[in-house]
């Protein structure tokens, strides 16, 4: 059989073909997603007005398929209606609701920071000369749920070359959308200090798994999943996977992140998956998988413990959490 240029084999990380989540279930839910428009019309319309964005879905359509996650995936409609995106509002059915809000053309990132290339950037410039790749990941919220998701996009690292980082670029920062005269809906109470913030280590953003989203199911990604670009870490809980990214920074010190400075008892600076360090208001050992019916057992870095527990050792994961 002749080998499919658009399909590559990556590390460890990527499950073996024969377990790939079934092609037919896969094609019909890209079906589905297209003779739906009721959700279609409600998830892209903020974004249709833009005829770039029509650039972007066919560079999506043809982007380079990595072999897939063996669970099966879950439903476009929970990935894109189900969300924690606190900007467009605290309850889950929120971000959905207002994704309207959020106006993402124009769209600019600046970078800034330890690095000899800064400047400011439109998400075209961006993207531009990146190959896409789809990547099925696994998403573990800190709430003890789970979702199998079908990102679009990059990896992180070939991004953050091009600005070249200085060897005093030991963290690099990223804060989401947040204008004082026109807030988003969720924006208009204090429930954390705005814009969200970010961070990663440097060797963690320069990993071949962490990622750079701007499409979901072969499609540019919703506004109510962080539109037009968002990180995807897998192994780590959910909010470390920043939304809506307008500024990078590159630091010689960690820099404050959002959830930790809220609660830092709660919510650590690397928030790793853990299931031996629980949440001090539940267990992390069980996760619910969004569309299922029973728990599963979660694993030691959402099962990516092969390739990035390295970057950990020696740490005492109790402390560094």
């Amino acid at each position: 059989m002749a080998r499919n240029p658009h399909i590559i084999q990556l590390p460890r990380w990527a499950i073996p073909e024969n377990q790939v989540t079934d092609e037919r279930l896969f094609l019909n839910r890209r079906k589905f997603l297209t003779q739906s428009t009721l959700v279609a019309t409600a998830a892209y319309l903020p974004m249709l007005a833009s005829a770039k964005v029509g650039d972007l879905a066919d560079r999506l359509s043809s982007a380079t398929k990595t072999v897939s996650h063996n669970e099966k995936l879950t439903r476009f409609e929970d990935v894109s209606g189900y969300n924690n995106f606190y900007e467009l509002g605290t309850d889950k059915g929120d971000p959905a609701a207002n994704a309207a809000a959020l106006r993402t053309d124009p769209w600019s990132i600046s970078v800034e920071g330890e690095c000899q290339n800064p400047g400011k950037l439109t998400f075209e410039d961006l993207i531009a000369g990146q190959t896409m790749e789809e990547r099925i990941y696994k998403l573990r919220c800190v709430e003890a749920w789970s979702m199998i998701i079908p990102w679009s996009g990059f990896p992180l690292a070939s991004l953050l070359k091009k600005f070249q980082p200085t060897s005093d670029a030991k963290y690099v920062s990223f804060e989401t959308l947040y204008d004082k005269s026109r807030p988003l809906p969720g924006q208009r109470r204090n429930v954390i200090d705005w814009p969200y913030r970010e961070g990663l280590r440097m060797d963690e953003a320069m990993h071949p798994l962490t990622f750079v989203a701007v499409g979901l199911y072969g499609k540019p990604i919703p506004n109510q999943n962080g539109a037009p670009l968002r990180l995807v870490v897998p192994w780590k809980y959910g909010f470390k996977s920043i939304k809506s990214i307008v500024k990078i920074k590159f630091t010689r010190d960690q820099p404050q992140t959002s959830w930790n400075m809220l609660a830092p008892q709660e919510y650590g600076f690397y928030s790793n998956v853990n299931p031996e360090v629980d949440h001090p208001r539940w267990s992390q050992k069980r996760e619910r998988r969004i569309g299922e019916l029973f728990r599963v057992r979660t694993e030691m870095f959402n099962g990516y413990a092969p390739e990035v527990a390295e970057l950990y050792k020696g740490m005492d994961l109790q402390k560094y959490f």
